[in-house]
C-alpha cells in the first residue's frame, strides 16, 4: 500500500481538480445541461455543490476540534457570471484554512467512529477525492471526459475503502474478500463481513477480483463507470453487490 501524498501535495491536488471542474464548465455554453452521472443536477448545480462543500470544510477546519459541524450560511442563487469566480474563491478559502491549520490539527468530520484520522490532513485527502469525482462529472456533462490522474486515483481508492466503506455499516451479504488490482501495480484486498470492512494483506484468496487502470477502478467504485469497464474474475453477483455498497446516493 502506498503512502498518502504529502500535505502540500494534497492542497495542490485540490486546487488542480477543482480548476479542472471549472475549466470544463467554463467551456460549456449551457450551465443548465444535465450531468449524466448525477442526473438530478445541472452543471450549475455541480459548481454550486463543490463551492458549498469547500466553504463548509474551510469552516470546519478553521474551527479546530469540535463535536459539532460548523454552521455555514447558504448563498442564494447567483448570476451565472459570479458562479465560477465564487467557486474559485471558495477553493482558495479551503486551501488557506488547511494550510493555516497544518496537517495534524483536529477538526469535526463525519467519519468519527472509524480508524481514519479526524484531522485537517484527512479532510484534505477526502477533498482531493471529492473534487476529482466532480471534475469527471463536469467533463462527462460537457463531452470531454479525461482520466483521473493516476496519483489521485490510487490514493482515492485507498481513501474510499477507509472512509466510504468504513462508514457504510455492516456488509449485508455473506462474508467475502474482493481484490482490486490497478494496472499501475497497486492492489487492495478488501475483507467484508457483518462487523468490519478492512484491507488485508496479499496472502489471502479472494472471492472475486477487479482489474483495470487506477482511474477506471476509482471511477467504477464511485459509480461513474460500469462494472464492464473493468476486467472481472470470480463471482459477478458479489462484485455487483460490492459496487452498489455503500449507497453513494
Amino acid at each position: 500500500m502506498t503512502q498518502a501524498p504529502a500535505f502540500e501535495d494534497l492542497l495542490a491536488l485540490i486546487q488542480d481538480r477543482s480548476a479542472a471542474l471549472r475549466s470544463s464548465v467554463a467551456g460549456s455554453p449551457d450551465l443548465d445541461v444535465c450531468v449524466p452521472s448525477c442526473p438530478d443536477w445541472s452543471l450549475r448545480d455541480l459548481v454550486e455543490h463543490l463551492t458549498e462543500v469547500h466553504r463548509f470544510w474551510a469552516a470546519a477546519v478553521g474551527a479546530g476540534p469540535s463535536e459539532k459541524p460548523p454552521t455555514v450560511a447558504l448563498v442564494d442563487d447567483l448570476p451565472s457570471a459570479d458562479l465560477l469566480p465564487r467557486s474559485a474563491a471558495a477553493t482558495q478559502e479551503l486551501i488557506a484554512a488547511l494550510r493555516a491549520a497544518g496537517p495534524e490539527e483536529g477538526c469535526w468530520t463525519w467519519w468519527r467512529d472509524i480508524n481514519v484520522p479526524t484531522t485537517s490532513s484527512a479532510v484534505a485527502r477526502h477533498q482531493v477525492r471529492e473534487a476529482a469525482v466532480h471534475a469527471f462529472d463536469a467533463q462527462l456533462a460537457t463531452g470531454t471526459p479525461k482520466p483521473v490522474p493516476a496519483a489521485v486515483a490510487l490514493d482515492g481508492i485507498t481513501e474510499f475503502i477507509g472512509v466510504s466503506h468504513g462508514t457504510a455499516g455492516p456488509w449485508p451479504h455473506e462474508p467475502t474478500r474482493i481484490g482490486l488490482h490497478a494496472a499501475e501495480g497497486q492492489s487492495w484486498l478488501v475483507d467484508l463481513t457483518a462487523s468490519t470492512s478492512h484491507v488485508t494483506d496479499g496472502r489471502h484468496k479472494t472471492t472475486a477480483d477487479l482489474h483495470g487502470s487506477a482511474t477506471n477502478l476509482f471511477l467504477t467504485l464511485h459509480g461513474r463507470l460500469p462494472l464492464d469497464s473493468l476486467r472481472s474474475e470470480g463471482d459477478r453477483a458479489t462484485l455487483e453487490y460490492f459496487l452498489s455498497w455503500p449507497d453513494l446516493g
